[in-house]
């Protein structure tokens, strides 16, 4: 099927429920008819049977299942979990495949709780960390060693928008006995599938575009089968889950994805064209843009845009000038996420510690909601005359 009717149709069990969505379970215990049906089901689960029936409720109810399968067969995989947040997917798809002793690769310009785990987390578990230019290709090599376990990925990175060649480095990965881990929080499962050219794990921060209304925190994993069995073994000792409620909510959320990311897109797109046209932005960051650098991976990778992008402006404004820009948006809120159904504006300071940013001026992020654009374009318009009067 294609991707928009399995949006629509997946995790629906029409031989089970006569409703359209599937229930919501809650429930922590099972009850089980005898001992041998106790013990047949705990030899199920340990033999790495992630079906129907389980044992306990922390492995999932009817409503965790029909969210997984809904979600892995919108990311091409093999399975698929959901945890409390999406930072908590990112860590737990590096520690799922590390120890004592061993490296991971991270791109410098990865999300930044991700990094301040990889820099202040991992060394107290003797787990190091090298920083990786996000646009490097083939040279990626010379930073594997003997014990480099997980190349993470992040394309393209959430604050400035670098594209990665993501098959030619996951195939470097493969080659080196290493587990590929990407976030794919930007393009969703709806625009690339990693998994199918090659990647190990694919990430999503669901609290994003998957949940869709700023009601939701949830991270998701979906593996290969290459990757599954460890991903598994560490989910279950670490006990991490989430809620049937939350699992409702985002499978919800997938039903409508399509046609609000549609949307995203095109208000980014004409958001992006008047931006292009102030004299005070330097440059616009957003990979559907043919004049963005990164355009050609995401042409052949990608199928589509969200509504995330950010913008560079001019060296020349004042801190207060530009404080003053982002402070007076009736339209624009301020706030840390991105992909619910609000436009939102914020300040960006990318940490760097391998490229140099090539930006002098101040950057910012912009997430394009549902409102009207040319409200939005109205709203941005007041903050550059705010900008200008301060200058």
């Amino acid at each position: 099927m294609k991707k928009n009717t399995l949006l629509v149709t997946g995790g629906r069990d029409r031989e089970t429920f006569d409703f359209v969505n599937p229930p919501l379970t809650r429930g922590s215990t099972v009850l089980h008819e005898s001992v041998a049906d106790m013990r047949e089901r705990v030899r199920r689960r340990n033999a790495g049977d992630d079906g129907e029936p389980v044992a306990y409720g922390i492995y999932g109810t009817p409503t965790h299942q029909a969210f997984y399968e809904a979600l892995t067969a919108l990311e091409g995989g093999h399975r698929s979990w959901a945890l409390p947040s999406g930072l908590a997917a990112c860590t737990m798809a590096i520690l799922a495949y590390v120890q004592q002793g061993d490296h991971v690769l991270v791109p410098d310009s990865v999300y930044w709780p991700t990094r301040r785990f990889c820099r202040d987390t991992l060394p107290r578990y003797g787990v190091s960390t090298t920083f990786y230019d996000p646009r490097a290709g083939a040279e990626i090599e010379r930073h594997f060693t003997p014990t480099t376990r997980v190349l993470f990925l992040e394309s393209p990175g959430s604050l400035t928008f670098e594209m990665q060649d993501v098959p030619l480095l996951a195939s470097i990965a493969r080659r080196r006995d290493a587990f590929s881990v990407i976030d794919n929080t930007w393009a969703t499962p709806l625009y690339f599938q990693p998994l199918k050219v090659g990647v190990d794990v694919s990430v999503h921060a669901a609290t994003k575009y998957i949940g869709g209304h700023s009601d939701l925190l949830m991270g998701t994993l979906t593996c290969n089968e290459r990757a599954w069995p460890r991903m598994r073994e560490t989910l279950h000792h670490y006990g991490l889950t989430t809620s049937p409620d939350d699992c409702y909510v985002a499978l919800r959320g997938l039903r409508s994805m399509a046609a609000r990311l549609a949307q995203h897109r095109a208000t980014a797109e004409k958001l992006i064209a008047w931006l292009k046209q102030q004299p005070e932005v330097e440059r616009v960051l957003y990979p559907a843009d043919p004049d963005d650098p990164g355009h050609a991976l995401w042409k052949r990778d990608m199928s589509g845009a969200s509504g995330l992008f950010g913008v560079a402006l001019k060296p020349g404004p004042s801190e207060r000038a530009f404080h003053a820009f982002i402070d007076g948006m009736r339209l624009f809120g301020r706030g840390y996420s991105w992909g619910g159904f609000e436009s939102l504006l914020i300040p960006m300071s990318p940490e760097r510690t391998v490229v140099p940013l090539p930006y002098k001026g101040w950057l910012f992020r912009i997430s394009a909601g549902l409102e009207d654009a040319d409200d939005l374009i109205d709203d941005l318009g007041a903050g550059f005359a705010r900008l200008r009067a301060q200058a």
